[in-house]
C-alpha cells in the first residue's frame, strides 16, 4: 500500500484565486514529473482512445472549437490545443455549471522526462466552498494524475476497476492523505486555520466515508 500512497507526494499543489469571467474565481494547481517525454504524455492526455484507457470513454469532435463529453463526467469546449504543451477546455458538470476551464501545460525536462501541470478555474457556490474547500476537486484531480501515472508506466484501468478501487482501504488512505495535502496547500494560501482544519475534515469524510470530526 505505500507504494501507491506515496505517489501523492510528488504532486505539488497550489490554492489561489483569479478573474473567472467577471466572477472571482478559486484555483487549484497540480505539478508533478512523469518518467515520459512529452510527446507521450501528450498523446495520453489528447488522444480519445487513450484517455479511455486511463480516465474514462470520451466522445466529441476533437478540434478547437469542438465538444467533448467524458462519460458519466464532465463536458465542454476545446478552447485551446497547441501541441504537445498546452491545452484547455471549458469543464463543465451538471444544469447550471457556471464558469470551469481547466488547462494542462506539459513542459519536456530532459531524459525523456516531463513537467505536467493541470490547472482548474472555477467560480463554486460560496455554501460548498465554505464547507469543502479547494480539496473537494482537488482530490479527485489527484485520482486523475495516478491513473495517468499508472498508464505512462505500461498499466491500463478500466472505469469499473477504478471504480471497484475507491472502496478499498488503499484507496481510502490515498484519499485521506491527498485531502491532507490540499489543507496544507490551502493553509499556505493564507486560508483562516479553523476553515482549513473543518474544510480538511469534511472532504476527507467524504471521500472516504469516514466520520467527520464536528
Amino acid at each position: 500500500m505505500t507504494g501507491i500512497v506515496d505517489e501523492i507526494d510528488k504532486v505539488h499543489r497550489e490554492v489561489g484565486t483569479r478573474q473567472g469571467g467577471a466572477q472571482e474565481a478559486g484555483t487549484v494547481l497540480l505539478r508533478r514529473i512523469y518518467e515520459a517525454p512529452a510527446t507521450d504524455v501528450w498523446d495520453a492526455v489528447t488522444s480519445p482512445e487513450r484517455i479511455g484507457r486511463w480516465f474514462l470513454p470520451v466522445s466529441g469532435e476533437f478540434v478547437v472549437g469542438g465538444h467533448y463529453q467524458l462519460e458519466g463526467n464532465a463536458g465542454g469546449e476545446i478552447l485551446e490545443c497547441v501541441p504537445p504543451g498546452r491545452l484547455r477546455v471549458s469543464w463543465l458538470f451538471g444544469p447550471e455549471p457556471g464558469f470551469s476551464e481547466v488547462e494542462v501545460r506539459l513542459v519536456p525536462e530532459g531524459d525523456g522526462r516531463t513537467v505536467f501541470e493541470l490547472e482548474h478555474v472555477a467560480v463554486v457556490p460560496e455554501e460548498f466552498r465554505a464547507q469543502f474547500g479547494p480539496g473537494a476537486v482537488g482530490i479527485g484531480w489527484d485520482l486523475t494524475l495516478l491513473g495517468l501515472a499508472t498508464h505512462l508506466a505500461g498499466g491500463d484501468i478500466t472505469p469499473e476497476e477504478a471504480a471497484a478501487w475507491q472502496s478499498t482501504p488503499e484507496a481510502r488512505a490515498v484519499m485521506a492523505r491527498s485531502g491532507h495535502e490540499w489543507g496544507a496547500a490551502y493553509a499556505a494560501s493564507g486560508a483562516d486555520p479553523e476553515v482549513v482544519a473543518a474544510t480538511t475534515a469534511a472532504t476527507v469524510a467524504a471521500y472516504t466515508g469516514a466520520q467527520s470530526a464536528e
